[in-house]
């Protein structure tokens, strides 16, 4: 313990440090003991945040490589976006897969450089490289000659390893950064241009690869896809639920105790009056995953059958009480004379 402790005072020590000849060096004064400790605070929270973004990028450099080198590189097939034209180029001419991945995303990375600034871009270009080494280096076996497998496998590491990148804050794909670009110029939606450029893509490989092979890149393009998805979105599906009900006190109860989930309450007015006279009702709202939806409704149902219920699905959350019961109580917060949070 006395080790332990002696490491933890040097680490603070030396933060402290770095931390203080910063704040002189920016603001050529001396900080207050309340401004070292809260731009400590802050200057541990970006290191996490950082080592976590730098973890996420390169376990899906990993994940990508040995979707190219195990499965897609050795039978021809590809995927879409960037790397799909940078596989083509592979198939078709004799220059290394890892030259092209770089030589492909330069564009996008000056291109993300304008659209998203610069820490973006170099984050962007130093993933893609580290993309490149590792399928330059890094000796992957080739897993399966199955064609179906090959597809459906390929497309899964690969689409994980561009998720897990842009979940880190960077792309190895540069695809998303033209859509994006496009999208603002032509006043279109992003998911239009990814489609138009992959039929391009795969039209290009059905006439200078075959017909075949195009088809089993299609099934590799949808398996990274949805696997890109699920990475981005989270691996729990949430829903918003706002409930209207004259039981709301109990419903609210219900929610806390039962389920063990927060709720927020908005002060609202009920406008359904033929006369024009409002009541003012409680709007309950909470978020749950998708498993407890179920039984989210048949506890409303036991109190109130006609509640009025809107329910909205949520890409990802953090915070809160979501991820855990929280303990037993009721915990009210106000904010203003509008909402309530318990």
């Amino acid at each position: 313990w006395e080790r332990k402790n002696r490491t933890i005072k040097m680490k603070s020590s030396i933060a402290n440090f770095i931390i203080k000849t910063s704040l002189k060096f920016r603001d050529k004064r001396n900080p207050s003991e309340y401004e070292l400790a809260k731009e400590y605070r802050q200057f541990v929270i970006s290191q996490k945040r950082n080592f976590k973004n730098l973890l996420l990028i390169v376990i899906g450099i990993f994940s990508a490589s040995f979707g190219f080198k195990g499965f897609l590189l050795t039978n021809n097939f590809i995927d879409g976006g960037a790397t799909g034209i940078s596989l083509l180029l592979a198939a078709i001419t004799e220059i290394p897969l890892y030259i092209l991945i770089v030589g492909v995303n330069i564009p996008f990375i000056f291109l993300g450089y304008k659209i998203m600034g610069k820490r973006f871009a170099i984050k962007t270009a130093l993933a893609i490289i580290g993309l490149a080494l590792c399928v330059a280096i890094v000796p992957f076996p080739n897993v399966t000659d199955d064609d179906l497998l090959v597809a459906i496998f390929g497309g899964f590491f690969l689409g994980a390893g561009i998720g897990l990148s842009i979940r880190g804050g960077a792309v190895i794909d540069g695809t998303e950064i033209l859509a994006i670009y496009l999208s603002r110029k032509f006043s279109t939606t992003i998911g239009d241009v990814i489609i138009l450029i992959n039929i391009i893509i795969f039209s290009f490989a059905a006439y200078l690869l075959s017909i075949e092979i195009a088809l089993y890149s299609m099934i590799t393009y949808i398996a990274a896809s949805k696997t890109l998805d699920f990475i981005i979105e989270g691996i729990e599906e949430y829903i918003g639920v706002t409930i209207i009900s004259s039981q709301s006190t109990r419903i609210r109860a219900m929610i806390i105790d039962t389920l063990g989930r927060g709720v927020t309450i908005y002060k609202g007015q009920g406008g359904y009056a033929k006369n024009g006279d409002t009541k003012e009702i409680d709007i309950i709202y909470t978020v749950i995953t998708r498993l407890e939806l179920n039984k989210l409704n048949t506890e409303i149902e036991k109190i109130e059958p006609n509640a009025f219920i809107i329910m909205n699905s949520i890409k990802d959350i953090r915070g809160g009480m979501i991820k855990k019961r929280p303990l037993k109580g009721t915990f009210l917060f106000s904010s203003g004379d509008k909402t309530q949070t318990c």
